[in-house]
């Protein structure tokens, strides 16, 4: 493929006459594939100002007009179409398959039996004190912060982790990483059931981590599965789709606890509801990773947007440590990696501390607790869904981002006068609008750094937003438990609402208009329908 990469770049390199580009191990090709597109009259548009592929394809535009030799099986950059279809077919009408639809459903599957052990055990803090009494520390605050872990450490494996993960998904693909993933996940959920005596507090945090390091496989994969599987109209929904297994995961995880184990002073009758939960959550997971061995598959037999073939020639001639140093000098990706940080590591906080913060306000509220929960998350899976349409009709990833960011800063503000009032149903009002914003910008912070950074592959945009948010997460989650126990749950909601809106300002600084944007209505006049194979 040397040669291939070398023609590319060539031809490149000839309409932005840039002599540092002729080699094959360029590291500005990504820049120059941002720059350079062929439209219908087979002319290049100069697209300097990071006229997207991505969008040019939504609104029919082709961006990559094959001129070939009838002598010679090359497109008209020098890359052989069938080196880089899965079929040898020549790659001239992008393909859908129906079956795409049942790689999002297992995989929603697999993240919604992942999330849902995140916060299970957090929503019900005060009864796993209980329980767990004579493993955990005798200090309130060290036991607080000790069960605290229990949620955090699903955002400190991913650190570490994410890096060789992503080099996974990149180079080995979407069914090796869920593989690895849905077993780690089936794991830890059956050691959890060994650890059913109070004695055994540190078996549990063991197997929690297991589940954490399986989280790390489910983060970064929604919008590379919607890059490789669906087509172009498709994929902020796809995208959201993604993240909405996940949100429902996180809200059963929410609502189901509280109602399954007793609040008992007594051992006994909390063991019983433990030990429904735990058995059932390693069924569960085993059910899923059985499903994905047998079904899942790692990519469709033709590409199914030709947006997706230039992301497999660029990623022909480019290095993983090439695309990593690509997207950190990327200074409108970095601006947006600290906003998302803040913004989702805001929502890893609140969740965690949901019980103690409710307790404080409305005591013996557990199962209130766990519905206010539910209300952040089924409002967030609402407003993920819709923003994810959303940019698919009009693809305004600018101002939607930074319209949905404050937003989210005005729930927050609104969810922290609530709780003030000390009105449930107030609370509940003021939480759904924080989960509805806050968590709707999940799929706007994953498809603007795709948009941001393309042909970058999605699943390293994506993990670098999502360390971002681990460490951000549990940075706030330590800082609000210091903030609850020394000083009170009012001035740790403030500070909350302050980091929010110096998120804000770094989000405006982040958006740097795309022409695309500007041009959308223009190109969409000018550009004919395309047609798509749909397969099953």
């Amino acid at each position: 493929m040397a040669s291939a990469s070398v023609d590319l770049t060539k031809l490149i390199c000839r309409r932005h006459n840039d002599s540092c580009c002729s080699s094959p191990s360029c590291s500005h090709l990504s820049t120059c594939f941002d720059r350079v597109v062929v439209g219908y009259d087979g002319n290049f548009v100069d697209g300097s100002e990071n006229l997207n592929v991505r969008q040019q394809e939504s609104s029919g535009l082709v961006p990559f007009k094959e001129k070939t030799n009838p002598n010679s099986n090359y497109g008209s950059a020098g890359v052989s179409v069938k080196d880089h279809t899965a079929d040898g077919r020549r790659l001239t009408t992008p393909v859908v398959y129906s079956r795409r639809w049942l790689m999002l459903a297992l995989f929603c599957f697999y993240s919604f039996s992942n999330s849902f052990q995140w916060i299970n055990l957090n929503i019900i803090s005060d009864i796993l004190g209980r329980y767990y009494n004579q493993s955990l520390p005798r200090d309130s605050y060290q036991r607080n912060t000790a069960i605290d872990w229990l949620s955090m450490v699903y955002m400190l494996a991913y650190i570490p982790l994410i890096l060789p993960v992503m080099w996974v998904l990149d180079q080995k693909g979407l069914r090796l990483c869920c593989l690895c993933g849905s077993l780690l996940n089936a794991l830890g959920a059956w050691l959890k059931c060994a650890s059913l005596t109070p004695d055994r507090f540190p078996l549990l945090m063991f197997a929690q981590t297991i589940s954490a390091m399986a989280q790390v496989c489910v983060l970064g994969i929604p919008a590379r599965l919607a890059a490789v599987w669906f087509g172009p109209n498709e994929v902020s929904t796809a995208t959201s789709l993604g993240v909405f297994g996940n949100q429902v995961g996180i809200a059963a995880g929410f609502l189901l606890p509280p109602m399954m184990v007793t609040n008992s002073n007594d051992t006994d009758v909390i063991d019983v509801g433990l030990r429904i939960m735990y058995y059932g959550v390693a069924s569960l997971t085993t059910v899923v990773f059985l499903s994905i061995l047998v079904f899942f598959h790692d990519r469709p037999p033709q590409p199914p947007s030709k947006a997706q073939y230039l992301a497999v020639v660029a990623a022909a001639s480019q290095n993983y440590k090439q695309s990593l140093v690509q997207l950190v000098t990327n200074k409108g990706f970095i601006l947006l990696i600290i906003a998302y940080g803040i913004n989702t590591g805001s929502f890893y906080a609140v969740s965690t501390l949901l019980n103690a913060t409710v307790f404080c306000y409305f005591p013996g509220q557990g199962v209130s607790a766990g519905r206010i929960g539910l209300t952040i998350v089924a409002m967030g899976v609402l407003g993920s869904v819709l923003v994810g349409v959303w940019l698919d009709k009009t693809r305004t990833f600018r101002g939607t981002t930074v319209a949905v960011y404050i937003l989210s800063l005005a729930g927050s503000i609104a969810f922290t006068a609530g709780l003030n009032l000390g009105s449930l149903w107030i609370t509940f009002i003021t939480a759904g609008s924080l989960g509805f914003f806050m968590t709707g910008y999940l799929p706007v912070g994953y498809e603007f750094a795709a948009e941001l950074t393309f042909p970058e592959s999605e699943a390293t945009s994506s993990g670098l937003l999502n360390i971002s948010a681990q460490v951000f997460g549990v940075t706030l989650t330590l800082t609000m438990r210091a903030m609850l126990e020394s000083v009170s749950v009012l001035s740790a909601n403030a500070a909350l609402c302050a980091l929010l809106f110096v998120g804000c300002i770094l989000t405006g600084l982040s958006n740097k208009q795309l022409v695309s944007e500007c041009r959308h209505k223009c190109l969409n006049k000018k550009s004919k329908k395309r047609k798509f194979v749909h397969t099953p």
